[in-house]
C-alpha cells in the first residue's frame, strides 16, 4: 500500500498541501519609545534624588517593565517569568489517574519529553505508547514522538495525557508485566467510557479480573466503590462478586493477562473511531463501482482504523472492513479521504472510494492514522522518505519502530521483572479527560 498521491485522477490529484507556516506579523508603527536600561538610573535620580522621601522606587521600576512590555512586546506572563523565557511546565495525565510534571524548554523535541515520561513509569516497551492532547476541535490528536518533530511545531498545548496508541493484536506477546498492566488500564478506561462496548456477561467477566488484580481475594462489601461499566447496576456488581470468588489465589499478572485474553476478542478493540459520510454515488467511483453498502444519500458513517484495516460501522453495526492487503493507496485532498481498492476475483478494474469528513484538519487526520497503523502492523521497517528536489503534499512519515521491530527489541530486555505499584478504579478515578483533567492519586 502506498500513500502517494494518484497523477492521472482528479480526486487523487495530490494531498491536501501542508499548512503554511505563520507569516511573520507586521511591525507596528508610531509606538511610544521603549525606555531602555541605561535610562532607568537617571529617571531615578531626577525624580528622587538621595535622602529624598517620596513613594517606593520599586513602583517606578514596575512602571518601567511595564512600558518595556508595551513598546511593542508582549508582557510575559507569571509561568513564563517564574520558570524563565526558554522553558515552561508541562503536566501529562497517566493511565492510573496521577499526574507527572516536568520542566522542558519551549523548542524541545516530542521524543524528549516522551521519553521523560517513559522513564518516571520505568517502561521500556514504549512503541504501543504516545502522548495526546486535544486540538481546537476537541479532537484527540498523538503528538509526533519522532526525532525532528518540535514540541510546539502546530501549537500544541502543555497539557498532554499518556495513552495506548497501537493495540497490540496479541497481548500476550508483550514481554514484561509493567506493559500489559499499562495496557490494562487503557482498556478498562475505553471499558467504562463506553468506547468499548461490551455485553452484560463481558462486562461481569471483565469486572472480576480487575477485582482480583487490583484488591487481591474475595472479600464483602467492596464491588459497590468500584467502577466496570456505563451504567453498572447491582446485579452486575453481583455477578462480579460471584465470578471473583473463583478466582481466589490468582496473581495481579495472571488475572491482568486473562483481562487482555478476553478484552482482545471484542469487536472494537483497539479500534481509532473517525466521523465520515460516504461519497455521492457516481463521484467518488472512477473506474468501477462496487456492491455493497454503499447509499447515495451521503449517509453519517464512522470509520475505524485497526491493527488489520480499515473498518466501516453504521448505526454501531460494522458494514464492510478493508483489510491492508486490499488498499493499495490513501490519500485525502481537503475534506475528502480516498482509498483505492484492489480489484477482486471477478473485478476487471481498481475501485477508488471517497468519504468526505468534517474538514481538512479531520481528513488529514484519518490520513495519518491510516500510515500510522499501516506502518505499524504491517512493514518490517518505517519506510525511507523519498529523495525529491520538490516534493508535493504532505512530508509525514511514520518515523517510530514497527511491531516487528518492537517485538525484536522486546526480546533483548534482560533486567528483572519491575516491582510496581496497581492504583485502584474508584469512580471517581476513572473520569480522567484526554486534556490532563485533574485526579488524586499519585503515582510512587
Amino acid at each position: 500500500m502506498t500513500t502517494e498521491p494518484s497523477e492521472a485522477q482528479p480526486p487523487e490529484a495530490e494531498p491536501f498541501p501542508e499548512v503554511a507556516a505563520h507569516s511573520t506579523p507586521k511591525q507596528v508603527t508610531g509606538l511610544r519609545p521603549r525606555m531602555t536600561s541605561d535610562l532607568r538610573p537617571a529617571v531615578n535620580h531626577f525624580l528622587f534624588p538621595q535622602g529624598a522621601e517620596g513613594p517606593a522606587q520599586s513602583s517606578l521600576a514596575e512602571d518601567s517593565s511595564s512600558l518595556l512590555s508595551s513598546g511593542g512586546r508582549v508582557a510575559r506572563s507569571p509561568a513564563r517569568t517564574a520558570l524563565g523565557f526558554r522553558t515552561m511546565q508541562t503536566r501529562v495525565a497517566l493511565l492510573d489517574g496521577s499526574q507527572f510534571t516536568c520542566i522542558v524548554e519551549k523548542r524541545s523535541r516530542g521524543l524528549q519529553l516522551f521519553e521523560k515520561v517513559c522513564d518516571h513509569l520505568n517502561l521500556l516497551e514504549r512503541d504501543y505508547f504516545s502522548l495526546s492532547f486535544r486540538d481546537a476541535d476537541t479532537s484527540a490528536l498523538y503528538l509526533s514522538v519522532s526525532a525532528d518533530s518540535a514540541l510546539l511545531s502546530s501549537g500544541v498545548p502543555w497539557n498532554f495525557s499518556f495513552n495506548v496508541k497501537f493495540y497490540p493484536p496479541n497481548p500476550a506477546q508483550l514481554s514484561e508485566d509493567i506493559t500489559r498492566y499499562f495496557l490494562c488500564l487503557q482498556l478498562r478506561q475505553d471499558v467504562v467510557s463506553g468506547r468499548l462496548p461490551c455485553s452484560f456477561a463481558t462486562h461481569a467477566v471483565l469486572g472480576s479480573y480487575t477485582v482480583q488484580s487490583e484488591l487481591g481475594d474475595y472479600d464483602s462489601d467492596y464491588v459497590s466503590e468500584l467502577c466496570f461499566a456505563p451504567n453498572q447496576t447491582k446485579e452486575m456488581e453481583a455477578k462480579i462478586m460471584d465470578l471473583h470468588r473463583t478466582l481466589r489465589g490468582m496473581s495481579p499478572a495472571e488475572a491482568e493477562m486473562h483481562f487482555l485474553e478476553n478484552v482482545k476478542k471484542l469487536s472494537m478493540y483497539g479500534v481509532d473511531l473517525h466521523h465520515a459520510k460516504v461519497r455521492p454515488t457516481g463521484f467518488w467511483f472512477l473506474q468501477s463501482e462496487p456492491t455493497g453498502f454503499w447509499d447515495s444519500e451521503g449517509v453519517a458513517i464512522m470509520l475505524g482504523v485497526c491493527n488489520s484495516g480499515l473498518l466501516v460501522y453504521r448505526d454501531r453495526l460494522r458494514i464492510n472492513r478493508f483489510s491492508w492487503p486490499k488498499i493499495l493507496k490513501i490519500s485525502y485532498k481537503r475534506n475528502n479521504f480516498y482509498i483505492k481498492i484492489r480489484p477482486g476475483e471477478f473485478d476487471q478494474f481498481e475501485s477508488i472510494i471517497g468519504f468526505k469528513l468534517l474538514n481538512h484538519r479531520a481528513a488529514k487526520r484519518l490520513w495519518k492514522v491510516c500510515v500510522e497503523h499501516h506502518s505499524f502492523f504491517r512493514l518490517l521497517s518505517p519506510e525511507e522518505p523519498p529523495k525529491k528536489f520538490l516534493s508535493l503534499g504532505s512530508k509525514f512519515r511514520y518515523s517510530g519502530r514497527t511491531q516487528i521491530q518492537s517485538r525484536r527489541a522486546s526480546a533483548q530486555i534482560s533486567r528483572p521483572a519491575p516491582n510496581f505499584p496497581r492504583c485502584i478504579s474508584k469512580r471517581n478515578m476513572l473520569s480522567r479527560s484526554l486534556d490532563g483533567g485533574t485526579s488524586h492519586t499519585s503515582y510512587q
